[in-house]
């Protein structure tokens, strides 16, 4: 999105004359500003303030939804497959180009864990997000109704597993959410509550420093949140998390955010990888030894020229990837008039995590900060990078309500399946646990 909003602007007369168009194939029609995903499962944020929709910051634009299958790069067509591939009976679309840019971003990295592919969630969409809110909230009531103790024990058991980013501040934010969901429940305490972060390293979020992640265990293990380091899954078959140091708990809930991996579509590329799969690219953000082919973001492996080891590539983050899109977008023009390119160059600047509502930690230009100072500097960066004033002053107003009304604690988990009360209704599915009571 930010390298075809960059190329919009630039080749703004040339798309009014015809002379150019810009094509974006994506599986859906918004970009999901990630960092916003722990505070839209905590229902801090609306999720539809999470995400910019394309057809309206890109206007200028061809968007397709769909998935590129495959691409020809020796024929400059790209395979793609889009809501009506199924529907008209056509099959795949060929769409040719001049200029090919790769940013497919990375998927979850998943692992042989028995029972984790029947049982696990994620957290990388919006999707995961709200139905992890919806199931959370839907197991306390499962605890509350029901009159066994072990599915009361389950369903008030929360495994995550994966200490970064995405695990820590998922795991932190819906805490901190029904931890304020338990006070309107009769007979589930807060204590009752079990949290448990599992990490097969040693610390946790390691982009801030390992002074700032002790802290991090701390905070958490203050909040009875069991914080398991040097620890991994083995299973979960049955609805049971065993852990490797020889733990089980019987659980109805476990999130897997144990790292990522690049989007499966390089693989059917032909252009070079890395031992990682990722794109091997020069500093310029072209594809190496490949003309006409660009990529940035998780998908590409960008030498950084700022390190002072030879040979290290930008870490796959946001962070990096928004600026490389821009030096993307302005070679790629550079490219076509016959000027020079420049190179992508940029220091990292540091990271911040939010622990919840008012703890976070941070690590920037070289500076610590911890609990309410670095959750407000949080805030404020997350804020500001946002895509599009619109987006900024929803979030903004969102926040500022929160903090002078009571926190939303609704479960829609019947968005999940819209037709169900109809189909009941028509006769096509049986109500749960159906009798003779009308």
């Amino acid at each position: 999105m930010y390298t075809a909003l960059r190329l919009q602007r630039k080749l703004k007369q040339r798309l009014r004359s015809g002379e150019a168009e810009i094509t974006v194939v994506t599986p859906d029609p918004y970009m999901t500003y990630q960092p916003f995903l722990p505070e839209a499962a905590a229902g801090s944020i609306s999720p539809r303030h999470v995400v910019v929709p394309l057809r309206r910051v890109l206007p200028h634009c061809t968007i397709v939804v769909g998935e590129a299958r495959r691409i020809d790069h020796t024929k400059r067509t790209a395979t793609v497959t889009t809501l009506a591939t199924a529907e008209d009976g056509t099959g795949a679309v060929e769409i040719p180009y001049d200029e090919l840019v790769l940013a497919p971003g990375s998927v979850s990295r998943t692992l042989p864990v028995p029972g984790l592919a029947e049982h696990g969630f994620g957290f990388k969409t919006i999707e995961e997000a709200i139905g992890l809110r919806n199931h959370v909230i839907e197991q306390m009531d499962i605890a509350s109704a029901t009159r066994d103790p072990a599915i009361r024990d389950a369903a008030l058991t929360f495994v995550f597993v994966g200490g970064g980013y995405a695990g820590v501040e998922a795991l932190a934010e819906l805490e901190d959410m029904a931890r304020y969901t338990a006070r309107y429940y009769h007979n589930i305490k807060a204590e009752d509550l079990k949290w448990i972060l599992v990490e097969a390293t040693g610390r946790i979020l390691p982009e801030v420093g390992e002074s700032m992640g002790k802290y991090a265990v701390r905070e958490l293990r203050g909040r009875n949140i069991d914080v398991r380091l040097d620890t991994r899954l083995e299973s979960c078959e049955d609805r049971i998390a065993v852990l490797s140091d020889g733990s089980r708990f019987p659980t109805r809930t476990l999130v897997w955010t144990a790292g990522v991996k690049p989007a499966p579509l390089l693989a059917h590329t032909g252009l070079p990888l890395n031992e990682r799969g990722r794109l091997v690219c020069t500093a310029r953000l072209t594809v190496e030894g490949t003309e006409h082919a660009w990529a940035a973001g998780d998908a590409a492996a960008v030498p950084d020229l700022t390190a002072a080891e030879p040979g290290r590539e930008t870490a796959p983050n946001a962070q990096h990837a928004v600026r490389q899109a821009k030096v993307l977008a302005d070679n790629l023009v550079a490219a076509i008039d016959g000027s020079p390119l420049k190179e992508y160059r940029h220091r990292y600047a540091g990271s911040v995590a939010s622990l919840g509502l008012h703890q976070g930690v941070a690590h920037v230009y070289g500076r610590r900060l911890k609990g309410y100072p670095a959750w407000l500097m949080h805030r404020t960066y997350h804020l500001s990078r946002v895509p599009t004033f619109n987006r900024k002053a929803r979030v903004l107003a969102e926040w500022t309500l929160a903090g002078l009304f009571k926190r939303e604690i609704v479960s829609l988990g019947s968005l999940e399946h819209p037709r169900a009360e109809f189909e009941i209704a028509a006769g096509r599915r049986p109500r749960p646990d159906d009798g003779d009571c009308q």
